[in-house]
């Protein structure tokens, strides 16, 4: 229940008998971290069985709070007092206590807000009413029971990596906690609950790392996710107008609108004015988007989505990149004045990640636009077949920066001309890389702030020939600082496909600690989402070897690499509307599958045959290793 509150607290006297005061406070005087404050004014009055407090907030947003504190055994505790002030309201208990015995107190708290109801405050109290009227036991009952079902369906097990498994399920917890599958208006911020950093902003951390876990594990809220993106689609129009280009570029840093949030400037710890360019050029964010939506249709199945609010993404993101991509003296379409994933690289030409995905966007609105989208004679306008043909053509055309020769892929143009930096010299670090080097050599060097053509391995495996996966990894993968929390997760996952072992859990590991170990040194600012996000996506894509089958939309695929100290890895997927659970040991993988109908699953290796079955909802089938391969799928008993 989004609009209750719940704060339990027990007493227990070491070595005194006597009365102690509890105050249970409601207070609009709290600023945030950096002393700014959210809201514009507060008034505090009382209700029958408590506290309410009311503010406004600088956007106009009204939000009322009615707490109802309450003493676990009323009768030998004096009234509840209350107390307002000019921005608090207060309830007030006198607690008798005893040497060595336990009281307990609790109270509620309904919050309910203008984009709820017309009239929060009015309805605020009638909901504590309903609230305080049920025992404190059936509400956390409740409570206890969502989150018992929102576990069935995404806790991971990992038998012979204890901290590991403890890091995974930390994570989903704050991931679990931050989405919000009935309200499409919000999405989650790169610290989610946890922290003001990034003031609540949204990134492409949402889409490309938070939303795989979610797509599997909760996919109505990867559907509120998607929402989100089509309800701020006006102000990545805007955006998109504002720098002279068709369709719809996402701000980088995204609020409540849309509109871009990201700064124009910061300020060093030295004093330094630094210009940011982030929300001028880190243009892949479009592209990001219409990815999270091609994998959420594809995971789910939802033809709705796809057919609505998908297609509109879809077609407005691609246009942006027709629009923004040149066609060059060489016959290849370039996109210039960028920045890709690695931030200490600007204003550059043909980052490959951002071509890369742009072509994923226009081929993925053209195919949407096919089945869905093309006007016939006499409809209003809408998608014609010229458009789509545009589209194709500049994806087929579009420059990649791929090397056949070398199984290379240059990160943008000019990369390989750079200064080369034995990184691993530099030796162990705790500043980031253009901090040790300074801004200017970094930025004519070969390092990398985070995974950048390894993202682009990571999203598009199957795009990407296995011999330029292995080499582009590992020619990066030496250059790349890590900088942002963004980067190990990512790098642990291509390298556990690759078979990488050692390199996956020392990726793994630095991933775990991002939050836990405060290993960027800036945990007071909230949680990495993203890193965790990233932490899952690693152990189920990359351990697990679970992807889309690329040649069939419904085939799931498990192409296991278990690393050696690992007995076993189970996990909970949802997969088109269907739950299995998946099971990888290390000569054996089993399934069973839940739903409606039979779902395809395929098991093997990368580069080995695979093996089907269509697995039967309430039958369980194990696939074991036979040499260097699979033998065919058995239904098992138990």
């Amino acid at each position: 229940d989004r609009h209750l509150f719940i704060e339990g607290v027990e007493i227990s006297p070491l070595n005194f008998t006597g009365t102690i005061r509890v105050d249970a406070i409601l207070s609009g005087e709290v600023l945030s971290a950096s002393g700014a404050r959210h809201w514009e004014s507060f008034d505090a009055t009382s209700w029958s069985r408590g506290a309410v407090l009311s503010g406004r907030t600088k956007s106009g947003l009204v939000a009322a709070l009615a707490s109802h504190m309450e003493v676990d055994d009323a009768s030998t505790a004096g009234p509840i007092e209350r107390e307002n002030g000019a921005g608090w309201a207060a309830e007030r208990c006198r607690l008798p206590v005893r040497v060595a015995e336990t009281r307990g107190l609790h109270r509620l708290v309904a919050l309910v807000s203008s984009r709820d109801v017309a009239a929060p405050i009015e309805v605020v109290e009638a909901r504590g009413d309903e609230l305080a009227r049920r025992p404190i036991a059936e509400h956390l009952g409740r409570h206890a029971a969502a989150w018992d079902e929102r576990w069935r369906r995404a806790d991971v097990t990992i038998d012979g990596a204890l901290g590991l498994e403890r890091a995974l399920r930390f994570g989903l917890y704050h991931l679990l906690a931050a989405a919000n599958p009935d309200d499409p208006r919000c999405s989650v911020g790169a610290r989610a609950l946890s922290g003001e950093a990034y003031r609540g902003h949204v990134f492409w951390d949402t889409e490309i790392f938070m939303l795989p876990f979610y797509v599997h594990a909760y996919p109505e809220a990867a559907r509120a996710l998607i929402g989100y993106r089509h309800h701020t689609l006006p102000a990545a129009r805007r955006k998109a107008a504002s720098l002279g280009y068709a369709g719809a570029l996402y701000a980088w840093e995204s609020a409540d609108t849309g509109d871009e949030t990201t700064p124009s400037v910061v300020v060093t710890p030295f004093g330094e004015v630094i210009r940011v360019r982030s929300g001028e050029l880190e243009q892949h964010i479009s592209a990001d988007v219409a990815y999270a939506v091609e994998a959420c249709v594809r995971a789910t199945g939802d033809e709705d989505l796809l057919r609505g609010p998908g297609l509109e993404i879809l077609m407005e993101t691609a246009r942006f990149w027709a629009s923004r991509a040149r066609c060059g003296a060489d016959g290849l379409f370039h996109i210039d004045h960028v920045i890709g994933p690695d931030e200490y690289h600007e204003d550059i030409n043909d980052n490959a990640f951002t071509n890369w995905m742009a072509r994923r966007n226009l081929r993925a609105a053209a195919a949407a636009a096919l089945r869905f989208g093309i006007k016939r004679e006499g409809e209003a306008p809408g998608v014609d077949a010229e458009e789509i043909a545009r589209f194709r053509a500049i994806a087929e055309r579009m420059y990649t920066g791929h090397d056949p020769s070398t199984h290379l892929i240059e990160q943008f143009a000019g990369f390989d001309r750079l200064e080369e930096i034995d990184i691993a010299s530099l030796g162990p670090r705790h500043a980031p890389l253009d901090v040790i080097l300074g801004r200017a050599r970094t930025q004519t060097a070969q390092v990398v702030k985070q995974a950048d053509v390894v993202q682009l391995l990571a999203l598009l495996w199957d795009e990407v020939p296995a011999a330029t996966r292995r080499a582009s990894f590992l020619h990066y993968d030496v250059r790349t600082g890590h900088g942002s929390s963004l980067s190990p997760g990512v790098h642990a996952l291509v390298a556990a496909r690759l078979g990488l072992h050692a390199a996956t859990e020392r990726y793994l590991d630095q991933t775990a600690e991002i939050d836990l170990g405060n290993a960027m040194g800036n945990a007071s600012g909230g949680v990495h989402a993203a890193a965790m996000g990233s932490l899952w996506q690693a152990v189920i894509f990359g351990v697990a070897g679970v992807r889309a089958a690329p040649d069939h939309d419904e085939a799931l695929l498990i192409e296991p690499r278990l690393l050696p100290t690992w007995r076993h890895l189970g996990s909970p997927l949802s997969w088109r509307g269907r739950q299995l659970d998946v099971h990888v040991e290390p000569g054996a993988v089993e399934i069973a599958v839940a739903g409606p109908a039979p779902l395809p699953v395929r098991v093997g290796s990368d580069g080995e045959p695979h093996r089907e079955v269509l697995a039967e909802p309430g039958r369980r089938y194990a696939a074991r290793r036979v040499d260097a391969g699979f033998g065919p799928w058995e239904e098992i008993t138990s």
